[in-house]
């Protein structure tokens, strides 16, 4: 008999995790970790696995594989290079997982402003991250994927790929929400549906789409975000875990092309 237990352990899997030192995918390696799998972990260059790493001594089985890659996923060159050094490892890959995003800062020029102000490079570095690099990655490693048996690879976007923004939460403060952002990842789900039917039945590829993260924004902000979500908080990174889990694994064995919303109940209204 197929237990539950069975269904979630990865041991012997190896997962890629792009964007792994930041909230989210942290948490995504502390769950691969935790169901006994091996990690590739990747992030920007300068990025601070040592937090990462800490966290990862306390729930890491014994015979565990961690490397850490250093990669600007905005650099085409950079992205063909993670790839080759991917394939040179000669480990396989059974899961990847496409988390970083161009997220950039309310101060970047042309970002969070009035749309008129909103600039065409700004446009180009935000879709060269959040989908150009989720296509050239599963793209590069599918060989890895497809020979795996058990291939999945997971696409994050966010509730905005599938809403519209409504801009009186960001009502006095400097948040906004740029087209590029949305744009982006409405891509990327797109791209999930088009990858799930393309790659069927060996790879598995699916996305989930977080809602908003509380990250010390503005009161006022979060205030109205909470008033508009059914559970009344906003997520936090470890709200997470369980959907890695269900869809790094053989619980989620009969899943594909779909988009977990995780969000608390936002995008229902």
């Amino acid at each position: 008999m197929t237990t539950v237990k069975n269904l979630m352990n990865l041991a012997g899997r190896r997962a890629l995790i792009t964007g792994a030192a930041g909230g989210i995918g942290r948490q995504m390696a502390l769950t691969i970790a935790e169901l006994g799998g091996h990690l590739i972990l990747v992030d920007l260059p300068g990025a601070d696995f040592s937090t990462l790493s800490a966290l990862l001594k306390d729930v890491i089985h014994e015979n565990a594989e961690i490397a850490y890659i250093n990669c600007n996923l905005e650099d085409g060159g950079q992205r063909r290079k993670l790839v080759s050094d991917v394939l040179d490892m000669k480990t396989g890959l059974d899961i990847l997982i496409n988390n970083a995003a161009f997220v950039a800062t309310s101060g970047l020029d042309g970002w969070t402003c009035d749309f008129t102000g909103q600039s065409i490079d700004t446009w180009r570095r935000a879709l060269e991250v959040n989908i150009t690099a989720a296509f050239e990655l599963s793209q590069g490693l599918v060989s890895l994927l497809r020979a795996s048996g058990k291939g999945s690879i997971i696409n994050v976007a966010s509730i905005y790929g599938v809403n519209g923004p409504d801009y009186s939460l960001y009502a006095g403060t400097d948040m906004g929400n740029p087209a590029a952002y949305s744009v982006s990842k409405g891509g990327l789900i797109q791209l999930t549906r088009w990858l799930a039917t393309t790659l069927a039945p060996s790879v598995r590829v699916n996305t989930i789409s977080p809602g908003g993260v509380y990250r010390n924004q503005p009161q006022k902000f979060v205030d109205r975000y909470i008033a508009r979500t059914p559970l009344r908080r906003m997520a936090v990174e470890e709200d997470f875990k369980g959907v890695t889990a269900y869809l790094a694994s053989d619980l989620s064995i009969y899943t594909t092309g779909q988009n977990l919303l995780v969000d608390g109940g936002w995008s229902i209204w």
